[in-house]
């Protein structure tokens, strides 16, 4: 990574690690002390963004793990039909059910059961959290806004300093 030290070469692989760049610093040889404040540093450092942005998306590009990807992944959970998985005039599992819909199961657990003399067989079938995934979803697609924003000029007048507190 040419124009960069050896530790900011280091700091970019270790941050590649677990995209943790208070502990790719103490990693990359930083001082533990003060490794906060040198990762923001070097987070700010436009050569070092700008090769950890690379490599990101030649790390995406290696195991095709693309935000599209993660988008659909998230949408065969939030919009799930049960009917499409369970029939539901049997409550059986339907044979055949396409991989798209297998994807929001979670878990299938049999349970062996007595019941007048014989051993009945329970299915139960667990989906993934559709809430929180389309929680996500509306998150991406900017629907939620859990920021306040205040913007313009604003003018605070204090009558005297009892009416200030610490």
């Amino acid at each position: 990574m040419g124009g960069l030290s050896a530790r900011q070469s280091k700091f970019i692989d270790e941050y590649m690690i677990d995209l943790n760049a208070t502990q790719a610093a103490i990693r990359a040889g930083y001082s533990p002390k003060y490794a906060d404040r040198q990762a923001h540093l070097l987070m700010k450092d436009d050569r070092i963004s700008g090769a950890i942005k690379r490599a990101i998306a030649e790390q995406s590009k290696r195991t095709g793990i693309i935000a599209d990807r993660i988008l659909q992944e998230l949408a065969k959970i939030a919009f799930a039909d049960v009917s499409n998985i369970i029939n539901l005039d049997e409550g059986e599992i339907r044979r055949g059910i396409h991989a798209d819909v297998t994807a929001a199961i979670q878990t299938i657990r049999n349970r062996r059961v007595p019941s007048d003399g014989k051993t009945v067989v329970e299915k139960e079938i667990r989906l993934y959290d559709k809430t929180k995934a389309l929680e996500m979803l509306a998150r991406h697609l900017g629907l939620f806004n859990d920021s306040l924003q205040l913007e313009g000029a604003y003018t605070i007048n204090f009558s005297g300093e009892a009416d200030l507190q610490d």
